[in-house]
């Protein structure tokens, strides 16, 4: 029967590429993914486009193919399928053409297109956004970017003619594998039971590290080894379905029962009804067995076919935050803070800033948990951060400065003050047709030349 081998090369957008590299060299690979988008990573790499048409895809981009392009040199041709085309995929094919001609090696790549939906977003005003359950139009004169989840097909496409790297915009994370199941098994969107272990296929990938024991990790109560040194997964995936999750034992980190369970409930609201652009996958019924040292075999996952929705994340103009962090240290550090801290309160209103929300936080006493946890009365040290949120520049700015100034006015002792200003692009979410969107396909192919004439 026949068998992939697929590897996770990047779990988010500045992962790391030496694991990727390693799976290139000893994981007897067919295909490797990156996954490098997040939420708000598309619509801030549509900001970029917006300033310069010729960016807009990953900021690592060119730095990871380098190195995967190195390897192509030294005969590892390895196809690999990337969302880190994000705002421009188109863009990043024609960056990748011109690096490989420049070391004259042949490639041909895919640009899978049509995700970015904001020229029809007027059609959807009054669509309810998902977390505020406000319509779309109230944000509409704040929207920066629209894209949709678009799921396997288009990558199932570019592999049939012939691609040896597809990218893509903002495909849904499972989908980078699921296309390449569709494509390599010739598998059907009706295919419940197939494609619903597809996508826990792509699910389990799609963070890298943390299903290699990255996110498990917990010092002492579990260990995990060589972790300066870890590896990423791979998935092995035969045509009726069955699936295995491992790494190279070249790497340190490990693959065992319990960095899958907690991978497969990674994002998860609803094990029975997991929305991808593909179908909804059920969990429920999982089964996940240790076969063997960094080996594990992954099971009894179903679906039902798609809503026929996709998941759009709109980006937009939300607010400013100005941020002001100042160290105390010594006798009466958590004192000093806490005085420092009344002080910015009273300032604040004395000076009639207006902010629709303040945080403070005594780093290393409540940042975390707020007062659900008791703070001991006796620090050595102790950071105060405050932030604040408000719609202009000005007044974030001057949240900064109100720190800034507790270092000539009191309490004493306060050092390492940091100020940042920043502006927010935050995501609503809503749903739009599928049948609203066409997904096209775009190839670009390096031209080399004949060394041996």
């Amino acid at each position: 029967m026949k068998e992939i081998r697929i590897g996770s090369g990047a779990g988010y957008g500045g992962d790391r590429i030496e694991p990727a590299i390693d799976l290139m060299r000893n994981g007897d690979l067919d295909y490797l993914i990156f996954e490098c988008l997040a939420e708000r990573t598309i619509a801030l790499a549509n900001l970029e486009k917006a300033k310069d048409p010729e960016k807009g895809y990953n900021h690592l981009f060119e730095y990871r193919f380098a190195k995967v392009l190195d390897e192509y040199q030294s005969g590892n041709r390895i196809k690999i399928v990337t969302n880190m085309g994000a705002a421009n995929p188109i863009q990043a094919a024609k960056k990748l053409v011109e690096m490989a001609q420049s070391r004259n090696i042949q490639v041909k790549v895919a640009a899978v297109v049509g995700d970015d939906v904001i020229d029809r977003l007027e059609k959807y005003r009054d669509e309810v956004i998902i977390e505020t359950g406000k319509p779309l139009a109230s944000i509409m004169p704040e929207v920066i970017s629209a894209n949709a989840y678009i799921g396997a097909r288009g990558i199932e496409k570019a592999l049939a003619s012939g691609a040896e790297v597809v990218i893509t915009g903002r495909a849904a994370d499972p989908s980078l594998t699921v296309g390449i199941l569709l494509h390599e098994f010739g598998w059907k969107m009706d295919d419940c039971e197939l494609l619903g272990q597809g996508t826990i296929a792509g699910h389990l990938l799609e963070c890298a590290g943390q299903v290699t024991g990255g996110y498990y990790a917990d010092g002492a109560a579990k260990e995990v080894p060589d972790l300066w040194n870890l590896g990423f997964p791979i998935a092995i995936i035969k045509e009726d379905g069955s699936l295995e999750i491992t790494k190279t034992q070249t790497t340190g980190g490990l693959v065992n029962e319990m960095t899958c369970q907690e991978q497969t409930i990674y994002e998860i609201q609803d094990p029975q009804n997991y929305y991808t652009p593909d179908c909804i996958a059920d969990f429920s019924q999982i089964t996940i067995e240790q076969t063997g040292v960094d080996r594990v075999a992954v099971g009894n996952v179903s679906s039902k076919p798609s809503n026929g929705k996709y998941k759009v994340s709109v980006g937009y103009h939300d607010c400013f935050i100005g941020e002001g962090q100042i160290s105390y240290g010594g006798y009466n550090a958590y004192q000093r803070a806490v005085m420092a801290q009344e002080i910015l309160e009273r300032r604040f209103e004395l000076t009639g800033m207006e902010l629709s929300e303040v945080r403070f936080d005594l780093i290393g006493c409540n940042s975390l948990f707020g007062a659900t946890l008791p703070c001991p009365g006796d620090y050595s040290e102790i950071r105060l951060r405050v932030a604040g949120r408000t719609s202009d520049k000005a007044t974030a700015i001057r949240v900064a400065q109100e720190v800034e100034s507790l270092y000539t006015n009191g309490p004493y002792g306060g050092g390492g003050v940091t100020m940042n200003v920043q502006e927010v692009v935050s995501i609503a979410s809503i749903l739009i047709d599928q049948s609203d969107i066409e997904i096209e396909v775009e190839y670009f192919e390096s031209e080399v030349e004949d060394v041996t004439a």
